[in-house]
């Protein structure tokens, strides 16, 4: 069986806000900060009133041919480094100030690079207000006469204002009074006022509107909040420290209220009634926001700051006397001051770790803030309707009313001229450029309450008539608290006096009630007055009787008084030379605070330098030691394996040897039977097939040295070089060489013998040889033909690459300094020592075998020392 469907109430869109069709652009400003130091590279000039011109500095080429591209900026008015604080305000803040009394809203927040002058355009300097403590200034110069009395408005959760009536208000102020307070209440004129901020709220010019209603009472409420990582943290809010575990602040809501305006939830709002007291607040959360030192700013914003002044006013009852308490009368207007911050990029800070997680989120912010711009504009000049992403940034969500027609918008763009900041000084001009072809819609006017003007001072012009006439009759001193506070309960208890609005001219009921109300209180004012009357003869007599004594106490009293006068004087003059050394002291204390802990932050940025610099030392030192192990490892490794080369070579040359000397008495013995022979014998020649076969033919030519020497070869005929060809060669031989008189000499036919590199000669040749003679290790002359072939190049010349070498080298018969000795005829050839050389040693060294019929003819052989192969 199937559930029943619950019948849900239908969607109902939010009622929209009145539009009176009338719509303003955004307001922009511009301010050019002075340079720091002056003789710095300037990029920014200011062309009049409302022109900036912003040129590339030295060596930095903004299109692509190489040109340098100045480009201007209009703004609705430019500030040059020469405009006051005072002149800044009279142009961008009064007005807001001016309609935050009217009981309109408005919006001011400063736009730039880091190091711009944000900050101090907002908050200033000792001795140079900023714009927040004149606006703060302007209000209470201008209701300072119309406040009510504490917590006669009181705040509620819902983002609104309830009014409390004066008995709720007294028990209100004696229950605060008696719980300890996390923001002191106290008027600042009872404090000390703080150096730091003492000469920033001491403004000269006393600043006010002029037409203020008088018939309304006044009640500011102030609040200050930080927008860090995309999170809202309310800075004056108090919570209790833990020392074993402290609580990291919380972060806030926002939240839209009955008319579709944001706020935040559970935000502090601190109800203030002078301007030293509101900006005491406004310094105690400044101390607790979040700054850095970075490379551009030593202290260096790290959130966007908004300071909200919240104006509630409510019109006073037909007498003139009490503050109406329906809750539809009463008007709530505000004014945010929005300090954002600076927005550069993160290759010029430096930035790590933290700094890089919040410069992410400040540019982030701003790119979201820039993004509602641009759709705005583009919906108002395109007629689209595409969905401006407010929620996609706190920042942007918190505002949003103000650009769909909650109030004035204004911005002021601070810029500094120097060279660093100029790409960034291109963007910010571009941004607010932009923002200015944004329009508002214009806040409507609150409505008039109905009731008679002039209400506020016909009540104190009878309290005023009502006092002379008792002081007329013999009543009390005009002055006198307590006689005030009389005259107040008795109007109290008079019945109050009905409406007297005239809706139709045929009404005869609201007169005659009037003028029976009038009576009553005629009467009651008569009987009183002769009650009065009556109590002040008979409290005069007392009086009299007194007044003599009185008079010789206060004789007596005047004398000490004078003594004690002059005393509390010095000590006054004294008091107040210490709170002036005091408070010198407290700032510098402050400052240096300021100081140390930033030292102390530099110190551990640079502890954490130098361990990371440490360990990558230690990194290198370990890495070269394995280096150095692995080289003497290698440089082990490579001795032990030329010592077995050694090894190996020697035991090469030694079978040698003992090759050799086999072989030299193997010729011995031969020449030894050819000499000793006869006449009438020939002694048979031992065949040799086998060893012939056994032994491979010495090449005649040596390419390349080789490690076994060779006997060099006999040659009837000259050696045909590799060189001979059809092509044409240059045979570059420089004249250091010796000519070795062989016949291995090369013959290059229809070659050009050049001593010197010669172009010309390369110009008509293919091919190129250069002869270059060394000492080879035996101590004899090694020739090296080094060939290659002639290009010609792209630039005309001619250029040479080497493909051959060939290698040419002569090698003596070993020499003996043992001579034949004489042996007898008869002595055995097999008993002679193998010791027994003869000369013809040192003139040949191979063994040549005749064959019958042959004289030495083309068809010798002859036998050489076989190449070894490397074991």
């Amino acid at each position: 069986m199937m559930k029943p469907t619950r019948n849900r109430p239908p969607w109902r869109p939010p009622p929209k806000k009145p539009n009176t069709g009338q719509k303003e652009p955004v307001g922009v400003y511009c301010r050019v900060r002075p340079l720091s130091p002056p003789d710095q590279e300037c990029c920014i000039e200011v062309i009049n009133e409302t022109t900036v011109q912003l040129h590339p500095p030295d060596g930095c080429k903004v299109t692509r041919n190489g040109e340098y591209k100045e480009t201007q900026y209009s703004f609705k008015q430019v500030f040059g480094v020469l405009v006051t604080q005072k002149d800044l305000f009279d142009d961008v803040a009064k007005p807001l100030v001016e309609d935050l009394i009217r009981g309109k809203n408005g919006l001011l927040f400063t736009y730039g690079v880091t190091g711009s002058g944000k900050t101090y355009t907002m908050t200033g300097s000792p001795g140079q207000g900023g714009l927040l403590p004149r606006c703060l200034n302007m209000i209470f110069n201008s209701i300072s006469p119309f406040q009510a009395k504490r917590y006669v408005f009181k705040t509620d959760d819902r983002n609104g204002i309830e009014v409390q009536n004066e008995v709720d208000a007294l028990l209100e102020r004696q229950k605060r009074e008696a719980q300890p307070q996390v923001i002191s209440r106290t008027p600042l004129s009872r404090q000390r006022v703080e150096p730091e901020f003492a000469d920033m709220i001491n403004i000269e010019d006393h600043c006010k509107v002029d037409d203020v209603d008088e018939d309304s009472v006044y009640s500011v409420f102030v609040s200050y909040i930080e927008i860090y990582n995309n999170y809202i943290y309310d800075l004056l809010e108090e919570v209790s420290i833990d020392p074993i575990k402290p609580k990291p602040p919380q972060s806030k809501i926002l939240r839209e209220d009955q008319n579709h305006n944001m706020y935040i939830a559970g935000c502090t709002e601190v109800e203030v009634k002078t301007t030293e007291e509101a900006f005491d607040v406004f310094w105690r959360g400044q101390k607790r926001r979040r700054i850095a030192n970075t490379q551009l700013n030593r202290e260096s914003s790290r959130s966007h700051s908004v300071f909200m002044i919240k104006l509630a006013q409510a019109p006073l009852d037909a007498d003139g006397d009490n503050v109406l308490q329906e809750k539809e009368q009463v008007t709530v207007s505000q004014l945010s001051l929005v300090d954002l911050a600076g927005s550069e990029r993160t290759n010029r800070t430096k930035a790590e770790g933290n700094r890089l997680r919040e410069a992410g989120n400040i540019n982030q912010s701003l790119m979201t803030l820039r993004t509602c711009i641009e759709i705005l504009r583009e919906n108002q000049m395109c007629g689209t309707n595409k969905m401006v992403p407010y929620r996609d940034s706190k920042l942007t969500h918190l505002f949003k009313n103000y650009f769909d027609g909650e109030g004035k918008v204004r911005m002021i763009v601070c810029v500094n001229p120097k060279a660093d900041d100029h790409e960034e000084s291109l963007q910010v001009m571009r941004f607010a450029e932009m923002t200015q072809e944004v329009e508002v819609a214009r806040p409507v006017d609150k409505p008039i309450c109905g009731l008679t003007p002039g209400r506020r001072y016909r009540n104190q012009a009878f309290k005023e008539e009502l006092t002379r006439r008792l002081e007329d009759r013999g009543g009390p001193v005009n002055g006198e608290s307590d006689d005030q506070v009389v005259m107040e309960m008795l109007i109290q208890s008079f019945p109050p006096i009905p409406s007297c609005e005239l809706l139709d001219a045929n009404d005869d009921q609201t007169l005659p009630r009037l003028i029976d109300a009038l009576e009553k209180r005629r009467r009651i004012r008569q009987m009183m007055a002769e009650e009065f009357n009556n109590n002040v003869t008979s409290f005069r007599a007392m009086l009299q009787d007194l007044n003599g004594l009185v008079s010789a106490k206060e004789t007596i009293a005047q004398g000490k008084m004078s003594e004690k006068e002059r005393t509390i004087m010095s000590q006054k003059s004294e008091m107040e030379r210490m709170e002036k050394k005091i408070k010198t002291l407290e700032y510098k204390i402050d400052i240096l605070e300021k100081t140390t802990n930033i030292y102390e932050e530099e110190k551990r940025t640079l502890q954490h330098d130098l361990e990371n610099q440490n360990q990558k030392l230690q990194r290198q030192l370990s890495d070269k030691r394995r280096l150095e192990a692995r080289l003497q490892g290698a440089v082990n490794e490579n001795a032990m394996k030329w010592e077995k080369e050694c090894e190996r070579r020697v035991a090469a040359k030694q079978i040698e040897m003992q090759n050799k000397l086999w072989v030299k008495d193997e010729k011995l013995k031969q020449l030894k039977a050819i000499v000793t022979e006869t006449k009438g014998e020939r002694p048979q020649r031992p065949s040799r097939e086998k060893d012939r076969e056994r032994e491979p033919k010495v090449p005649i030519r040596s390419i390349s040295p080789s490690p076994v020497p060779t006997v060099p070869p006999v040659h009837a005929r000259h050696r045909r070089s590799r060189s001979a060809g059809a092509e044409r060669w240059v045979d570059h031989k420089p004249p250091g060489n010796v000519e070795t008189d062989t016949v291995m000499q090369p013959q290059v036919p229809n070659a050009i013998k050049v001593v010197v590199a010669s172009e010309k000669a390369l110009a008509k040749c293919d091919k190129y040889m250069l002869t270059h003679q060394q000492l080879a290790s035996d101590g004899e002359i090694e020739t090296k033909l080094i060939k290659g072939d002639v290009f010609r190049t792209r630039g005309g010349g001619q250029s040479v690459q080497f493909t051959d070498m060939e290698t040419l080298r002569q090698g003596s018969p070993p020499g003996s300094s043992r001579k034949r000795r004489s042996s007898e005829s008869n002595q055995h050839p097999q008993a002679e020592s193998t010791a027994d050389w003869t000369d013809v040693e040192t003139r040949c060294s191979v063994a040549v075998e005749m064959r019958p019929g042959s004289n030495l003819g083309p068809s010798y052989q002859h036998h050489a020392i076989p190449k070894r192969r490397k074991p």
